[in-house]
């Protein structure tokens, strides 16, 4: 385990604050190597930045409602996003072209992946499904259907050869693509977001109890509990650091926290926003973090 990193080495400077968005930002991710990211909201729109000089490089148009979640694909020349729509986009970064529409979500579609290729997308919905989609194939249906959910399916984790998703019913649940195996583990509270620990050891669910869960991926064994943020009616990221030390996550109240890995105690809790932190990102080598509101703004910080 790594030991606990002083407070100083944790991202609490504001270094950048990027403005552009029409109401709440949903989600912000930074892009595989960190020199970008990707934000999406309210306002209908992804837009491309590069936080570290605080600029605006492309705005993405082409979705009818609320843009709920974003990702970039591993050599960083294709996105997806999904929303209120019911659709998920595969764009073209450079031109800004939407290359495929995946239809087939009975709902609002809250969270997607590429995978490890980005020649598979996985999003989650409100229709209690998983789907999975074909980027190079013209098919328009999904590869798979999961269904297996009995409420809205907040987020999405992928391994090389699984899908892990969490939901509203409580549940964090683990298909096996190729065993075509499920695990599921009951945590009894609705599940909002879940990531992955770096090492791929294990799973960091938020539950709408103000509560953050760290699962053992491979028993389910409930390892710590994380508390002290307000999460009760708004989706909201958690991560960990990209050292696996720290767990970082938003409040309701505009707080971001940072808990120690191992005892669970609050290292560092600073206010960032005026209104709900609905994102984090933690970059994947610096101590640099992303986060996004409410508010509007996307703010990038630093030690």
């Amino acid at each position: 385990m790594a030991t606990s990193a002083k407070k100083g080495e944790l991202p609490r400077k504001e270094a950048t604050v990027l403005k552009g968005h029409e109401g709440s930002v949903l989600a912000v991710r930074f892009n595989g190597n960190g020199n970008y990211c990707l934000s999406c909201g309210k306002d209908r729109t992804v837009r491309l930045w590069n936080p570290h000089r605080g600029i605006h490089i492309k705005t993405y148009k082409s979705h009818g409602r609320e843009v709920r979640d974003v990702h970039t694909s591993p050599d960083n020349s294709k996105l997806i996003s999904c929303g209120g729509d019911r659709q998920v986009f595969y764009w073209d970064v450079e031109s800004g072209r939407v290359i495929r529409k995946f239809r087939g979500h009975d709902s609002e579609v809250n969270s997607v992946k590429f995978n490890e290729f980005a020649s598979v997308v996985i999003s989650a919905g409100y229709d209690q499904s998983v789907r999975a989609w074909d980027c190079r194939s013209h098919s328009t249906e999904p590869l798979q259907i999961i269904d297996t959910f009995t409420d809205s399916v907040m987020s999405v984790c992928l391994t090389k050869s699984e899908i892990i998703a969490g939901s509203v019913d409580g549940t964090v649940r683990t298909f096996d693509i190729r065993m075509g195996r499920e695990m599921v583990d009951d945590l009894g509270h609705p599940v909002n977001c879940i990531s992955m620990s770096n090492d791929g050891n294990c799973i960091l669910a938020s539950c709408l109890d103000s509560t953050l869960r760290l699962l053992d991926r491979s028993s389910g064994e409930l390892l710590q509990e994380y508390k002290g943020h307000i999460c009760k009616s708004f989706k909201m990221d958690c991560c960990l650091t990209n050292s696996d030390a720290h767990i970082t996550g938003g409040s309701e109240d505009g707080s971001i926290y940072f808990w120690d890995l191992v005892d669970a105690s609050v290292i560092l809790k600073f206010r960032a926003h005026a209104s709900v932190v609905t994102s984090v990102s933690y970059h994947p080598k610096d101590n640099c973090m992303l986060t996004s509101s409410v508010d509007g703004t996307v703010r990038m910080w630093k030690t």
